[in-house]
């Protein structure tokens, strides 16, 4: 590692690969206060589920009753925020200088600056726009006599006034216009395509962080395992991949909703579970190549366990191959998604982008207006992260050409 002479070139800075993270803990008190914090979150995070299903669910007039409704998906994107909160943001706050070397990379890249920001608009609505909705009252008119708003165009959008039961916005020469209170209209059942838009995000953001959270820790382990051992461990992992891969996600969720029905909670598990074959295959490609390094072959010199060289030295330096390839992997899920729901093996009452789709098509091309929306979000958020990740790889890793 070189140091910083203070002329700004990347070449001057720490590396994030390549490292021997040891020799960047602070303290062994460092090390235990993450921990720590770490436990104390997830513990937090049970107390509330425990009570949640024993207390939660009593009477409103009972002493310290707050009820509330939460799924299990909500659960599960709890349990989900925490991990990415402690093993990818705080990993980049506590380090800004390597934080500031990657926003310099990524910044060479306009396009990689628009996408970046995109997802970063797509994570804020996605955690924060259903709460922002019900506070503003987004879509609802405050006239309780008012009709159903059925089959809204746009604000700006005119439409035959006689081709609509009647007209929420203002009439124009025989044409209906949109109003502000749906600005994106409304669908045939009366729903408010952009508070639709808004909830779809949510659960788009809660399949790309569950799946994550399942797949990354199978990818690694297997990954990094398969190349440390190499032999008949190598051997047995790498064929179970094989078998996964030859038997895709989307088969056995075929299979499985037959037997248990379509949820959303089903396909975030079995393509959390059954959808890493590639990611490992990625990452033991790349602990093959850290098993040979200088660091990992000097701490199994001095007699440092499977374990610790596992977990201390390969996998921390392979965990920019694994973000970058989950970073690739999301919008495949998200696409996989919008089909299966588009086909009806996901319920329709599930408020997703590719419900929405199914939706707007039965009533296509005369109320365009509910299926434009989700199919060019849709296509902005895989592409965002389409560009992000390629852009990752050369951002994480140093070994991409300086310059590019």
């Amino acid at each position: 590692m070189s140091t910083d002479t203070g002329t700004g070139t990347d070449t001057d800075r720490p590396e994030f690969e390549r490292v021997d993270w040891d020799d960047h803990e602070r303290s062994r008190f460092a090390l235990r206060g993450k921990t720590v914090a770490l436990l104390v979150a997830l513990a937090a995070l049970l107390v509330t589920y425990v009570y949640h299903i024993n207390i939660a669910s009593l009477p409103t007039w009972v002493p310290y009753v707050f009820p509330w409704d939460a799924t299990d998906i909500e659960w599960l994107f709890a349990l989900s925020l925490v991990f990415a909160g402690f093993f990818v943001v705080a990993p980049l706050v506590s380090n800004p200088r390597l934080t500031r070397l990657y926003w310099r990379r990524l910044t060479r890249s306009r396009l990689a600056v628009v996408a970046f920001g995109y997802l970063a608009f797509f994570v804020f609505v996605g955690l924060a726009g259903p709460t922002l909705a019900d506070w503003l009252n987004l879509g609802v008119n405050p006239d309780p006599r008012a009709y159903v708003p059925i089959s809204q165009p746009p604000v700006g959008v005119g439409v035959d006034q006689y081709e609509l039961p009647f007209c929420a916005g203002s009439v124009t020469d025989g044409q209906c216009y949109g109003t502000t209170l749906h600005p994106l209209g409304t669908t045939a059942s009366g729903d408010d395509v952009l508070l639709w838009l808004v909830d779809g995000t949510n659960i788009a953001l809660q399949i790309a962080l569950i799946t994550s959270m399942l797949l990354v820790p199978l990818a690694t382990a297997v990954g990094t395992l398969a190349a440390y051992f190499g032999g008949w461990v190598d051997e047995l992992l790498m064929r179970y991949v094989d078998i996964q891969q030859v038997i895709p996600a989307f088969f056995v969720f075929l299979v499985a909703q037959y037997f248990y029905g379509g949820s959303l909670f089903l396909f975030i598990l079995v393509f959390g579970l059954f959808n890493w074959g590639g990611v490992a295959r990625l990452v033991r490609s790349e602990a093959l190549q850290r098993t040979e390094e200088e660091y990992v072959l000097a701490a199994r010199s001095v007699g440092s366990g499977h374990l610790r060289v596992v977990t201390r030295h390969l996998v921390p330096n392979v965990s920019n191959t694994v973000l970058t390839a989950v970073t690739l992997q999301i919008p495949t899920l998200l696409v996989v998604e919008a089909t299966l729901s588009y086909l009806g093996f996901v319920p329709g009452g599930a408020r997703t982008w590719g419900n929405l789709i199914a939706l707007g098509l039965r009533g296509f091309p005369q109320y365009w207006w509910v299926v434009a929306p989700p199919v060019v979000v849709l296509f902005l958020t895989v592409v965002a992260f389409n560009v992000v990740g390629d852009a990752l790889r050369d951002v994480l890793d140093p070994r991409g050409g300086e310059g590019t």
